[in-house]
Protein backbone atom coordinates (compact mmCIF):
# COMPACT_ATOMS: atom_id res chain seq x y z
CA UNK A 1 0.00 0.00 0.00
CA UNK A 2 1.22 3.83 -0.69
CA UNK A 3 0.74 6.63 1.03
CA UNK A 4 0.09 10.37 0.63
CA UNK A 5 0.00 13.81 1.89
CA UNK A 6 -1.78 17.13 0.35
CA UNK A 7 0.94 19.33 -0.45
CA UNK A 8 -1.42 22.01 -2.61
CA UNK A 9 -3.96 24.46 -0.84
CA UNK A 10 -7.16 22.44 -1.56
CA UNK A 11 -7.86 19.44 -3.90
CA UNK A 12 -10.89 18.11 -4.76
CA UNK A 13 -11.95 14.26 -3.71
CA UNK A 14 -14.65 13.17 -6.46
CA UNK A 15 -16.70 10.21 -6.90
CA UNK A 16 -15.09 8.97 -10.09
CA UNK A 17 -11.58 9.04 -11.08
CA UNK A 18 -12.96 12.39 -13.57
CA UNK A 19 -12.31 15.76 -13.19
CA UNK A 20 -16.18 15.74 -14.57
CA UNK A 21 -17.07 13.46 -11.13
CA UNK A 22 -19.22 14.44 -8.80
CA UNK A 23 -17.06 16.63 -5.51
CA UNK A 24 -17.67 14.89 -2.47
CA UNK A 25 -15.12 16.70 -0.56
CA UNK A 26 -11.79 18.37 -0.27
CA UNK A 27 -8.54 17.29 1.16
CA UNK A 28 -6.63 20.54 2.51
CA UNK A 29 -2.98 21.50 2.87
CA UNK A 30 -1.29 18.92 5.60
CA UNK A 31 -3.77 16.00 5.47
CA UNK A 32 -2.38 13.09 4.93
CA UNK A 33 -3.84 9.35 3.85
CA UNK A 34 -4.01 5.90 2.69
CA UNK A 35 -3.71 5.06 -1.18
CA UNK A 36 -5.67 2.32 -1.72
CA UNK A 37 -5.64 1.98 -5.22
CA UNK A 38 -3.47 3.84 -7.57
CA UNK A 39 -4.34 4.33 -11.69
CA UNK A 40 -2.49 6.20 -14.10
CA UNK A 41 -4.19 9.65 -13.60
CA UNK A 42 -5.92 9.03 -10.46
CA UNK A 43 -5.74 7.24 -6.95
CA UNK A 44 -8.39 6.38 -4.44
CA UNK A 45 -7.86 7.31 -1.13
CA UNK A 46 -8.88 6.73 2.86
CA UNK A 47 -8.01 10.00 4.46
CA UNK A 48 -6.74 9.42 7.71
CA UNK A 49 -8.95 12.01 9.72
CA UNK A 50 -12.33 10.22 8.99
CA UNK A 51 -11.51 7.69 6.79
CA UNK A 52 -13.64 9.49 4.12
CA UNK A 53 -12.48 7.56 0.32
CA UNK A 54 -12.87 9.26 -2.91
CA UNK A 55 -10.70 9.91 -5.85
CA UNK A 56 -7.62 12.17 -6.03
CA UNK A 57 -5.96 13.64 -9.06
CA UNK A 58 -2.40 12.42 -9.14
CA UNK A 59 -1.03 16.00 -9.91
CA UNK A 60 -2.11 17.01 -6.29
CA UNK A 61 -0.50 15.00 -4.09
CA UNK A 62 2.94 13.89 -2.69
CA UNK A 63 4.11 10.09 -2.41
CA UNK A 64 4.82 9.25 1.98
CA UNK A 65 5.88 6.48 3.61
CA UNK A 66 4.44 4.39 5.27
CA UNK A 67 6.75 5.75 8.65
CA UNK A 68 6.10 9.07 8.09
CA UNK A 69 2.32 7.94 7.26
CA UNK A 70 2.23 6.54 11.45
CA UNK A 71 4.59 9.29 12.48
CA UNK A 72 1.77 12.08 11.38
CA UNK A 73 -0.88 9.71 12.93
CA UNK A 74 0.85 10.30 16.11
CA UNK A 75 1.57 13.17 16.14
CA UNK A 76 -0.99 15.99 16.96
CA UNK A 77 -2.30 18.02 14.47
CA UNK A 78 -1.73 21.61 14.70
CA UNK A 79 -4.06 23.87 12.36
CA UNK A 80 -4.35 27.30 10.58
CA UNK A 81 -6.79 29.83 12.51
CA UNK A 82 -7.62 32.19 10.38
CA UNK A 83 -9.70 32.48 7.68
CA UNK A 84 -7.19 32.46 4.73
CA UNK A 85 -2.81 32.57 5.62
CA UNK A 86 0.23 31.26 3.78
CA UNK A 87 2.70 28.72 4.06
CA UNK A 88 6.24 29.78 2.59
CA UNK A 89 8.44 27.47 0.20
CA UNK A 90 12.08 27.50 0.01
CA UNK A 91 12.61 30.23 -2.26
CA UNK A 92 10.15 32.49 -0.21
CA UNK A 93 7.21 31.38 -2.63
CA UNK A 94 3.76 31.73 -1.13
CA UNK A 95 1.23 29.19 -0.49
CA UNK A 96 -2.36 30.27 0.60
CA UNK A 97 -3.84 27.79 2.90
CA UNK A 98 -7.37 28.08 4.61
CA UNK A 99 -8.81 27.56 7.52
CA UNK A 100 -8.31 23.80 9.38
CA UNK A 101 -5.22 23.35 7.23
CA UNK A 102 -3.15 20.88 8.60
CA UNK A 103 0.22 23.14 9.41
CA UNK A 104 1.99 20.32 11.27
CA UNK A 105 2.91 19.16 8.05
CA UNK A 106 4.39 22.30 7.16
CA UNK A 107 8.01 21.09 8.08
CA UNK A 108 7.83 17.89 6.57
CA UNK A 109 6.71 19.61 2.87
CA UNK A 110 10.09 22.51 3.40
CA UNK A 111 6.97 24.82 4.41
CA UNK A 112 6.76 27.65 6.90
CA UNK A 113 4.17 28.81 9.22
CA UNK A 114 4.11 31.88 11.31
CA UNK A 115 0.41 32.61 11.84
CA UNK A 116 -2.32 31.92 14.18
CA UNK A 117 -2.50 28.17 14.96
CA UNK A 118 -5.47 25.80 16.94
CA UNK A 119 -4.55 22.67 18.38
CA UNK A 120 -5.88 20.11 21.64
CA UNK A 121 -9.54 20.02 22.93
CA UNK A 122 -11.15 23.46 23.36
CA UNK A 123 -14.22 23.88 25.94
CA UNK A 124 -17.49 23.43 23.53
CA UNK A 125 -18.00 27.15 24.48
CA UNK A 126 -15.46 27.71 21.53
CA UNK A 127 -17.93 25.77 19.30
CA UNK A 128 -20.02 28.60 18.51
CA UNK A 129 -17.56 31.17 17.87
CA UNK A 130 -15.09 29.22 15.65
CA UNK A 131 -19.04 28.61 13.98
CA UNK A 132 -19.39 32.10 13.61
CA UNK A 133 -15.85 32.54 11.86
CA UNK A 134 -17.48 30.53 8.82
CA UNK A 135 -20.72 32.86 8.87
CA UNK A 136 -21.61 33.50 5.58
CA UNK A 137 -19.95 31.24 3.35
CA UNK A 138 -21.22 30.13 0.46
CA UNK A 139 -22.78 26.51 0.20
CA UNK A 140 -20.64 24.06 -1.91
CA UNK A 141 -21.50 20.69 -2.17
CA UNK A 142 -18.44 18.49 -0.60
CA UNK A 143 -16.78 21.82 0.73
CA UNK A 144 -14.99 22.21 3.70
CA UNK A 145 -13.47 26.00 3.67
CA UNK A 146 -14.28 29.38 4.27
CA UNK A 147 -14.52 29.79 0.35
CA UNK A 148 -17.11 27.62 -0.13
CA UNK A 149 -18.97 24.65 2.94
CA UNK A 150 -21.63 22.21 3.06
CA UNK A 151 -23.60 21.23 6.10
CA UNK A 152 -21.62 18.44 6.97
CA UNK A 153 -18.61 19.86 6.36
CA UNK A 154 -19.18 22.97 8.26
CA UNK A 155 -19.82 21.14 11.25
CA UNK A 156 -17.25 18.46 10.61
CA UNK A 157 -14.22 21.83 10.48
CA UNK A 158 -15.84 23.45 13.59
CA UNK A 159 -15.35 20.49 15.81
CA UNK A 160 -12.26 19.53 14.03
CA UNK A 161 -10.87 23.26 14.73
CA UNK A 162 -11.56 22.30 18.65
CA UNK A 163 -10.14 19.20 18.68
CA UNK A 164 -12.93 17.09 17.73
CA UNK A 165 -13.43 14.49 15.13
CA UNK A 166 -16.88 14.04 13.36
CA UNK A 167 -17.08 11.99 10.47
CA UNK A 168 -17.92 13.34 6.90
CA UNK A 169 -21.14 13.11 5.92
CA UNK A 170 -24.26 13.95 7.88
CA UNK A 171 -25.81 10.86 8.35
CA UNK A 172 -22.59 9.39 9.58
CA UNK A 173 -22.55 11.94 12.33
CA UNK A 174 -25.77 11.17 13.32
CA UNK A 175 -24.38 8.11 14.47
CA UNK A 176 -21.97 9.55 16.72
CA UNK A 177 -22.74 11.23 20.37
CA UNK A 178 -25.86 11.07 22.57
CA UNK A 179 -29.40 11.35 21.85
CA UNK A 180 -31.30 14.02 23.22
CA UNK A 181 -34.95 13.80 23.91
CA UNK A 182 -35.93 17.88 23.84
CA UNK A 183 -34.70 21.00 22.14
CA UNK A 184 -34.61 22.45 25.83
CA UNK A 185 -32.54 19.80 26.92
CA UNK A 186 -29.84 21.10 24.32
CA UNK A 187 -26.78 23.32 24.78
CA UNK A 188 -24.93 25.81 22.37
CA UNK A 189 -22.71 23.42 20.42
CA UNK A 190 -24.72 20.43 20.16
CA UNK A 191 -25.86 18.84 16.63
CA UNK A 192 -29.32 19.12 15.42
CA UNK A 193 -30.12 16.44 12.56
CA UNK A 194 -32.83 16.55 9.58
CA UNK A 195 -34.35 14.01 7.28
CA UNK A 196 -36.20 13.68 4.38
CA UNK A 197 -39.87 12.13 3.94
CA UNK A 198 -38.17 8.97 3.59
CA UNK A 199 -36.76 9.17 6.70
CA UNK A 200 -32.58 9.69 5.69
CA UNK A 201 -30.52 11.99 7.05
CA UNK A 202 -30.18 14.77 4.88
CA UNK A 203 -28.81 17.64 6.78
CA UNK A 204 -26.97 19.26 9.94
CA UNK A 205 -26.41 22.19 11.98
CA UNK A 206 -24.95 23.61 15.29
CA UNK A 207 -27.91 24.58 17.96
CA UNK A 208 -27.06 28.10 19.57
CA UNK A 209 -28.52 30.07 22.22
CA UNK A 210 -32.45 30.92 22.34
CA UNK A 211 -33.64 28.75 20.20
CA UNK A 212 -31.30 29.53 16.71
CA UNK A 213 -29.09 27.33 14.90
CA UNK A 214 -26.21 27.82 12.60
CA UNK A 215 -25.83 26.17 9.36
CA UNK A 216 -25.14 25.64 5.72
CA UNK A 217 -27.96 26.14 3.74
CA UNK A 218 -27.59 28.52 0.45
CA UNK A 219 -24.48 30.01 2.85
CA UNK A 220 -24.12 29.48 6.33
CA UNK A 221 -26.58 31.55 8.36
CA UNK A 222 -28.64 31.58 11.40
CA UNK A 223 -32.28 30.57 11.38
CA UNK A 224 -35.17 29.94 14.60
CA UNK A 225 -35.32 25.83 15.85
CA UNK A 226 -38.61 24.55 16.83
CA UNK A 227 -39.64 21.52 17.37
CA UNK A 228 -40.57 20.88 13.51
CA UNK A 229 -37.24 22.18 12.58
CA UNK A 230 -35.44 24.65 10.86
CA UNK A 231 -37.68 27.55 10.31
CA UNK A 232 -36.44 30.38 7.99
CA UNK A 233 -37.99 33.98 8.86
CA UNK A 234 -37.34 35.28 5.66
CA UNK A 235 -39.39 32.92 3.25
CA UNK A 236 -41.87 32.60 6.36
CA UNK A 237 -41.49 28.76 6.00
CA UNK A 238 -39.74 25.93 7.91
CA UNK A 239 -37.14 24.70 5.54
CA UNK A 240 -35.89 21.17 7.32
CA UNK A 241 -37.75 18.41 9.44
CA UNK A 242 -35.96 18.01 12.99
CA UNK A 243 -35.28 14.40 13.59
CA UNK A 244 -32.59 14.30 16.90
CA UNK A 245 -30.36 16.52 18.67
CA UNK A 246 -27.27 15.10 19.19
CA UNK A 247 -24.52 16.11 22.08
CA UNK A 248 -20.98 15.38 20.80
CA UNK A 249 -19.17 17.33 23.87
Amino acid sequence: MQYGICNLSIVPLRNEPSDQSELISQVLFGEHFKVLEKRKYWSRVRLAFDRYEGWIDNKQFALITEEQYKAFDKTQAALSADLVEFVYGTSNDLLPIPMGSTISSASFLEMTYDGAVKKGKHPRTDIIPTAFLYLNSPFLWGGKTPFGIDCSGFTQMVYKLNGYKLFREASQQATQGEALSFIEESEPGDLAFFDNDEGEIIHVGIIMENNYIIHAHGKVRIDRIDHSGIFNAETNQHTHKLRVIKKII
